[in-house]
This record gives structure tokens, C-alpha cells and sequence, in this order.
């Protein structure tokens, strides 16, 4: 099909799908998508009616694909209950399974936490934790290693979020946030401003509670909104780090606090005994549970395109089996990019139309903070890593992620007509040794 013709295709189906989104967006969330399970645990099927943000094909149970051409055919072995396949730039959903599937989201959840929270506190900052900060903390959490009446710097507590997606971690976050209840009530706000409405937060952690869900679809948009911050960007890229110990008395008697490393789970980043560091891959945050199963939500960057993949719950059980079919997925897209055509969109978050029109920036890539710099300095001895770039170490370094904030959607007249501007990349923090 000639590129013409194939771009009014495109923009046509964009069209269609970006008003009825709109439509769907000014309903109550009740009716954008179904209520959450009251057990907690997804149902063996998709509904039969799920949200169309973003497109009506999105709310459509099963695989949606739109192939042209020489496109290649989505990847056989896909076991996974719901996935999405997305272009970070510029909102292009190349495919889908079952994208608005409310299911258990596990410690993915801590990338809306993350989002929520990361801009609140200076990195220096520093929390002398309380008894009372790792109230809570549910049975066979993931954690970092966090003492009672030991101080760490908010910088510290972010790697142990990220890295060892530790929920003791996320309990201090918390509690220095005015609390976890406080801290659900204004997560559930900015998913809602992100237009992330398959979502409910009942625990800020991702640990299985009655109620709480996410979708593909919006764990995409969140990483998406995630990665325009330099923290965040930071934060989710980073292979290894030192963490602080407990404190101790030495031989001497002299009280000393030594550190310990802790390694990323993200397995696409740091590799694993039967899989390897996925190229270009640059975050974000992977997650497990009982009900969940293995989620995870990725970036990664091959010859100047960035694609997102979210991956929920395969049904297989191998070992490591959702980095796998996520690094399938990105192999289909890097292929199939230009060769499809899109099924639906990530929306913009709202008032970002309004930013546009106001003349803001789209390239701004700063995480607001009290320090005043964009996202702070890093602290020596971490390892981020860096898309298509391998250190000595074997680590690959950082490349860069989305800037959001200029926002994507332009609706004119009744809202029939859509502008899909792409959103520039901005740099993050360089590859260090």
C-alpha cells in the first residue's frame, strides 16, 4: 500500500478511535470498565465488555493486530492472559491481547507509586525508620533489608523500591507520605489523572488485596508517564547498587554501618542463568504473587525506535517465562514497526491538552523536588544502564526515555479530529563506570 494512503488509513482509524475514547473518558469510571473482582482473583476469561480507551479494538477480548504488507505475524507461544505492544513516542498501540483486562498487577503497581511519589521528596533527604513505618508489610513480601531506628536517604529507599522491588521500602515511603492510606487515596487520584481507569490501588506495594487491578493497557500509560521523570528513569535502570546495612560494633567496640549490594530483579536487565540482558532494554519494573502471577512492564530501544511491552500472567510456567515472551514481543514490534497498522493509542493524561495549548514544553524531563535539579545527582557506585551501549562490566548502559508532559492529544471542533504529535526523548544520566 503506497505510504499516502496508508498514513490516511492510519489517521482515519485514529480518528475513530479518539472519539469514542473521548466519549468513554467523560463516563463515570464505571462504565469506561467493570468493577474489580470482590475476591481478588481474575476470572479463567476476559469479559465480554472492557474499556475502549484508546480505541475501541483495545476493549475487544482476545488478539488485536492489524497486519500489512510484509508485516510479520505476532510471535507464536504468547501464553499470557493480556499484553500490549506500544511505540513510547508516539502512542501507537502496534498490538494487543486483552489490553483493558483488569487483573492483579503485582509489584508493577510500584510504578504508579513511584510516579506518584518520586517528585514529593529531595533524594538527600533523610528517615530515621519507626516501628510503626513497617506496620503492615504482608507475608512473604519482597524486601530490601530495612532496620527499625536506622536512617536511610530517601535516594536509598528509591533503589530498594526499584531494584529489590522491596515493599519494607515502600512502607517507609509511606509513612514519611502521611501514611499508606493517604498515600492509596493520592495514587488513585493520579492514576485517574493519567486516564489509567482500569486501576484501583487498595495496597501501595502491589501485594494481592481484594479489589486490586490494573490492565496492560494501563500499566503501559503509567510507565509511560513513569519515564518522563529522571529519577524515575534513573532509578528503573539501574543494574546494581550498594544499600546500607545495620549498624554494628566492631572488634574495637566502635559502632560502623557497612552496605551491602543489592541487584535488580528486572531479569531483561540484569540476565539470568537461562536468559540474557535484553538489547536496548532500558526498565522499568517487573512483579510476582500469588494471584498476579508474573507481571512486568518494559522499555527498550533498537535504531531510534522505543517500545513499551506489558506482559500479565503467562499461563506457562516455565522459569523466567514473562521476560521471555516480553522479549518476543519486543522482537515482533521492532519488526513489525511501519508494517501495521494501529490498533488504538495510549492517550495523553488529562489537562495535558490544555498544557499544550498554553505552550508548554514537551521535551521537559525534570522530576520537580525541593532540590531544584532535574531528578538530583547520581550516587556514585550505581550502575544504570543505557540502550545499545556495553560497559566493561557486561552492564549496558542507559539510553533514554519519553517525555510526556506536552501531551499527545489535540481534539478540535467536536472532537472528531485527532493531531498525534510525537513526543521527543530526553537525555538521561550517561553511562558510568
Amino acid at each position: 500500500m503506497p505510504a499516502p494512503i496508508m498514513q490516511t488509513v492510519r489517521r482515519s482509524l485514529l480518528v475513530t478511535s479518539a472519539t469514542l475514547a473521548s466519549l468513554a473518558l467523560t463516563a463515570p469510571v464505571s462504565l469506561a470498565a467493570p468493577g474489580p473482582s470482590p475476591s481478588g482473583s481474575p476470572s479463567a476469561t476476559p469479559p465480554a465488555t472492557m474499556s475502549t480507551v484508546g480505541g475501541v479494538r483495545l476493549g475487544q477480548p482476545g488478539t488485536q493486530v492489524a497486519l500489512a504488507g510484509d508485516a510479520p505475524v505476532v510471535p507464536k507461544g504468547i501464553t499470557a492472559r493480556s499484553w500490549i505492544v506500544a511505540d513510547a513516542e508516539s502512542g501507537e498501540v502496534l498490538a494487543a491481547h486483552n489490553a483493558h483486562w483488569r487483573l492483579p498487577p503485582a509489584s508493577t503497581m510500584k510504578m504508579l507509586f513511584a510516579d506518584t511519589l518520586l517528585p514529593k521528596f529531595p533524594r538527600s533527604t533523610s528517615h530515621k525508620v519507626l516501628p510503626a513505618d513497617l506496620e503492615g508489610i504482608g507475608a512473604g513480601s519482597s524486601l530490601v533489608g530495612i532496620k527499625e531506628n536506622e536512617t536511610y536517604s530517601v535516594h536509598d529507599l528509591w533503589l530498594g523500591v526499584f531494584l529489590r522491588s522491596g515493599n519494607d521500602a515502600v512502607h517507609v515511603l509511606s509513612a514519611m507520605n502521611g501514611g499508606v492510606a493517604n498515600t492509596v487515596a493520592e495514587m488513585n487520584e493520579h492514576a485517574e489523572e493519567l486516564q489509567a481507569l482500569d486501576t484501583n490501588v487498595v495496597s501501595p506495594d502491589g501485594y494481592d488485596a481484594s479489589g486490586q487491578v490494573s490492565s496492560a493497557y494501563d500499566l503501559t500509560l503509567i510507565a509511560r508517564s513513569g519515564l518522563q521523570k529522571k529519577d524515575f528513569r534513573e532509578y528503573c535502570s539501574t543494574v546494581s547498587a550498594k544499600f546500607p546495612g545495620e549498624t554494628k560494633k566492631n572488634k574495637k567496640g566502635k559502632k560502623v554501618r557497612g552496605s551491602f549490594e543489592i541487584q535488580n530483579t528486572n531479569r531483561l536487565l540484569s540476565g539470568d542463568y537461562d536468559i540474557s540482558q535484553y538489547p536496548g532494554i532500558a526498565g522499568v519494573k517487573n512483579g510476582n504473587t500469588t494471584n498476579a502471577g508474573a507481571t512486568f512492564t518494559g522499555v527498550a530501544e533498537r535504531d531510534g525506535r522505543v517500545l513499551l511491552v506489558t506482559v500479565m500472567n503467562p499461563e506457562k510456567s516455565d522459569h523466567n517465562e514473562v521476560y521471555k515472551e516480553t522479549a518476543k514481543l519486543f522482537d515482533w514490534g521492532f519488526a513489525a514497526a511501519g508494517k501495521v497498522t494501529p490498533v488504538g493509542e495510549l492517550v495523553a493524561p488529562k489537562g495535558t491538552e490544555q498544557a499544550g495549548k498554553a505552550g508548554a514544553n514537551p521535551s521537559v524531563s525534570a522530576t520537580p523536588g525541593a532540590s531544584g535539579e532535574a531528578g538530583g545527582a547520581a550516587k556514585a557506585g550505581d550502575k544504570p544502564v543505557a540502550a545499545g551501549a556495553v560497559a566493561e562490566d557486561g552492564s549496558r548502559g542507559m539510553w533514554t526515555a519519553l517525555a510526556i508532559t506536552g501531551g499527545v492529544l489535540v481534539l478540535l471542533a467536536a472532537g472528531a479530529f485527532l493531531v498525534n504529535r510525537r513526543w521527543p526523548l530526553p537525555d538521561l544520566v550517561r553511562r558510568r563506570r
